[in-house]
């Protein structure tokens, strides 16, 4: 959907203002988003689009309400159609300050006037009531504290009702006078029982969900709070020169970039960046950092190993000294923290000429002086990338995981480091708190941990440091325990671990959280990236907020949604074409390569999942995102390892943070009905074994591509051409479950991506004999998983090449040197004729 410039505006502002104060306490709900240049994008809710809601006798209308800022003018809040005669409607007036809301119906305004505060309004969830009492022809209205009755109004005691909340499209009773507010919980009451509920809680999609009668809404303009609060929105990407660094104004809100000829300041309240040059230019460091101090609103630059500080006045916008430049730094990827306490900055660990550090290091920013500290307690092991983060008085520290060894010698059983240490400094003592437990991939951490005192948790970013491409995480632990869980989407971050640095930071005012990643290039320029994330984060799948009633038409109602969401999907058609004079596309396979699959009993894992039952109903409908991730990880945990997933760990994976009963009422509730699935289905069974979940399937009834392909590669030098061939068919529907992103998934996906290249690629470099063009789907099909494959890019080369394309083999070299300069921002190393 293209939204106006004006209307996407309008959006970046919302984010500054919306869910403030007590609004955090259930982060989820519509905003009727607005703008005056544009009305007809005004957020539009129909709750009747398709007939309207015929309802006999008394009857309420509920719901919850809050304005998105402060300086409402005018506007509907609800409109609600009468036998598509007269209309109901709730208006918000700002001309009368004393009765800012009222009651209109028809022509005739009401003496109702709702006396909500808009303070209140603005901080605060206000219940809204509208009751329709046909047996005394009158209408009650409350706000939460107050209620109002009207009488005379001659009310219907048979009627159908169209239910809008801001703009609406009707035909007799359109308008675009919309009022900028959040609303959620919205319910149709007869007698005091709920017989319609939309809760709002969406995160994406122009659908409003209706969780008893499956009597879902639709939306235009729709914008989702939910989504706020768990998507990184980047906000800013742009190059410095040099070796940059960052620093954080917390009272501010604003974000340091250092580059060598200019300083880059970021507002988060004005989302705007600005500069400032450096008239004293100097080139900086490698593995630099930079902190800032709120006790007296400098920025220091620092080199730890060379015991080197620069300060910049942030009032006087320059620097008191210049660097002098170090190429190889001792103490890459340390962290460090400014202690309003003692009016220091403390510097911890690092990692420089093959050893890890654990020291301790103290300067005074009073005196400018350096020592190092020897602490005592438990053994600080020698680490970097780490994640560390205090208590506002800087005089507790806490650092959390890294990589490095006992030893402090990287030949010497390096590996990731998982403890929580606490670092008190007054007396100079470290303690181990515990160790992370349960992480299924090895992981990192950025420089700084997000540290809630209040609530003793901490937010950091994790990332795997084993991959280049990888993605940061929001995690969220306590202090008290080792647990943990990831919050919040992905973050992609390239990491070199002298080239990459990424650190997180709070607003407390915007209550957002900035992430921020930089990387240098071969050249000397610093790509830098700032995301936000709108606090507190939520986990990256739809929120499961149900009500506590009526349980069997909520499954009902979830059920028929999602028969309309899976209905569409088709398996993909094969691609028909062959385009030989690229190799761009896999040409498509001869009869004999095509596996003998049926409709029936099958399962589909790769591209999107599709499930058949024993008649060839597409069942996949009938998963709820719940039973859906259930279903999946039972099943592909079955599939590879044959027993399936331990009990505790689905309990982690599914049910973190509640309560054991709350956890068993819920592992048993969706059992049953994964259960009641699987009865559809013929030689499947779920089951528990010695405290493993698993499915169970007989394969001789079965088709599901995932088993087939753990077959094939199961003796990699054993494949031929044929089995090469068999492979792309397998996969060609797409990668592993590519539509499902959850954070158990991406082992699979990742083992099963370097799988297959790896495959191929052995297979490319020792196939005899020598077949140019079946060589070219190869490395086309390894695009398909790695664009940027330099082994893939000379395989084509040299096979187009070989049949006199010599022109296309060039073409299809720039497209890669392309791709590599846009992933890794510097050029390809190696020119066509090195290649050829």
């Amino acid at each position: 959907m293209n939204l106006p410039a004006s209307f996407k505006i309008l959006l970046i502002i919302l984010f500054l203002f919306v869910l403030t104060h007590n609004s955090f306490g259930q982060n989820y709900g519509l905003a009727i988003a607005t703008t005056d240049e544009s009305k007809e994008n005004n957020t539009a809710l129909d709750l009747s689009p398709g007939s309207p809601l015929c309802l006999d006798g008394n009857f309420e209308i509920s719901f919850e309400a809050s304005s998105l800022y402060s300086g409402l003018l005018y506007g509907y809040i609800v409109r609600i159609i009468e036998n598509n005669e007269r209309n109901f409607d709730l208006i918000y007036n700002s001309e009368n300050p004393e009765n800012l809301f009222g009651i209109v119906v028809g022509d005739y305004r009401t003496k109702i006037r709702l006396n909500i505060a808009p303070e209140n309004f603005l901080k605060n969830w206000n219940k809204i009531s509208i009751k329709f009492d046909a047996d005394k022809d009158r209408l009650i209205v409350s706000d939460g504290h107050k209620t109002y009755v009207e009488g005379n109004l001659h009310l219907k005691k048979k009627g159908c009702y169209k239910l809008f909340f801001g703009a609406n499209g009707d035909k007799k009773f359109k308008t675009t006078e919309a009022l900028s507010v959040k609303l959620r919980n919205i319910r149709i009451l007869k007698n005091g029982i709920t017989k319609y509920y939309w809760p709002l809680d969406e995160h994406e999609g122009e659908v409003a969900h209706e969780l008893i009668n499956g009597n879902n809404g639709s939306i235009k303009y729709p914008f989702w709070m939910a989504s706020m609060h768990q998507k990184w929105e980047k906000v800013g990407d742009f190059v410095v020169n040099g070796a940059a660094s960052t620093a954080f104004d917390r009272k501010e809100e604003s974000l340091f970039v250092i580059g060598e000829d200019s300083l880059f300041t970021f507002s988060l309240p004005n989302s705007s960046l600005s500069s400032k040059s450096n008239l004293d230019k100097f080139k900086m460091s490698h593995g630099s950092q930079s902190v800032f101090s709120p006790i007296n609103n400098n920025i220091y630059n620092f080199l730890p190993g060379q015991k080197m500080v620069a300060r910049y006045s942030v009032i006087n916008q320059k620097w008191n000294k210049k660097l002098p430049y170090w190429q190889e730094p001792d103490y890459w990827q340390a962290n460090k923290l400014i202690s309003p306490r003692d009016s220091s900055m403390y510097v911890f660990a690092g990692y420089g000429h093959f050893r890890y550090k654990n020291t301790v290091q103290r300067f005074s920013l009073k005196t400018e002086q350096w020592e190092q500290i020897k602490p005592k307690g438990d053994f600080f092991t020698p680490r970097y990338l780490a994640g560390l983060g205090s208590n506002p008085q800087g005089d507790t520290v806490y650092v959390l995981g890294g990589y490095g060894s006992s030893s402090g010698s990287q030949m010497v059983n390096s590996s990731n480091i998982y403890n929580m240490m606490r670092f008190t400094t007054k007396d100079q003592t470290f303690k181990k708190l515990y160790d992370l437990k349960n992480h299924s991939e090895d992981f990192a951490f950025a420089s700084s941990l997000v540290i809630d005192n209040s609530s003793k948790t901490y937010y950091g970013l994790a990332f795997p440091q084993r991959k280049y491409n990888s993605s940061l995480r929001l995690i969220v632990g306590s202090l008290n325990n080792s647990s943990y869980k990831h919050v919040g989407s992905a973050i992609p971050y390239s990491f070199h671990d002298i080239r990459s640095f990424a650190d997180l930071f709070y607003c407390p005012e915007s209550k957002k959280f900035i992430a921020v990643t930089l990387l240098r290039s071969k050249n000397d320029q610093t790509k830098v990236s700032i995301y936000t994330l709108q606090g507190p984060p939520l986990d990256f799948v739809k929120s499961n907020l149900t009500p506590k009633y009526h349980p069997s038409r909520l499954f009902i109602g979830l059920t028929l949604f999602f028969a309309l969401l899976g209905g569409g999907l088709i398996l993909y058609l094969r691609n028909k074409k062959r385009h030989t004079s690229t190799g761009d596309q896999i040409k498509p396979l001869e009869p004999s390569a095509k596996p003998n699959v049926s409709a029936k009993n099958a399962i589909f894992l790769f591209g999107d999942l599709q499930v058949f039952d024993r008649n060839g109903t597409d069942i996949t409908k009938l998963f709820t995102p719940l039973l859906k991730e259930l279903f999946l990880l039972l099943l592909v945990n079955s599939v590879k390892n044959g027993r399936g997933l331990h009990a505790e760990k689905l309990d982690e994976i599914l049910w973190f943070g509640r309560t054991e009963k709350s956890v068993r009422n819920n592992r048993s509730v969706n059992i049953v009905k994964l259960k009641s699935i699987l009865e559809r289905i013929e030689h499947c069974q779920l089951l528990k074994d010695a405290d493993y979940w698993k499915i169970e399937l007989d394969y001789d009834f079965w088709y599901i591509d995932y088993h087939n392909y753990l077959n094939l590669i199961e003796d990699k030098k054993k494949l031929d051409e044929e089995k090469i061939k068999l492979l792309f068919e397998l996969t060609r529907r797409g990668n592993f479950l590519s539509n499902h992103n959850y954070e158990w998934l991406d082992k699979f996906k990742s083992e099963i991506s370097n799988e297959v290249i790896d495959v191929l690629l052995s297979y490319a470099n020792s196939a005899k004999p020598y077949n140019p063009e079946f060589l070219i789907q190869i490395a086309s099909y390894i695009f398909y998983f790695d664009p940027v494959s330099e082994e893939a890019m000379i395989i084509k080369c040299k096979a187009l090449s070989s049949l006199g394309k010599h022109s296309l083999a060039k073409k299809a070299f720039d497209v890669f040197i392309k791709d590599y300069r846009s992933i890794y921002n510097e050029d390809f190393n190696k020119n066509f004729n090195q290649i050829i």
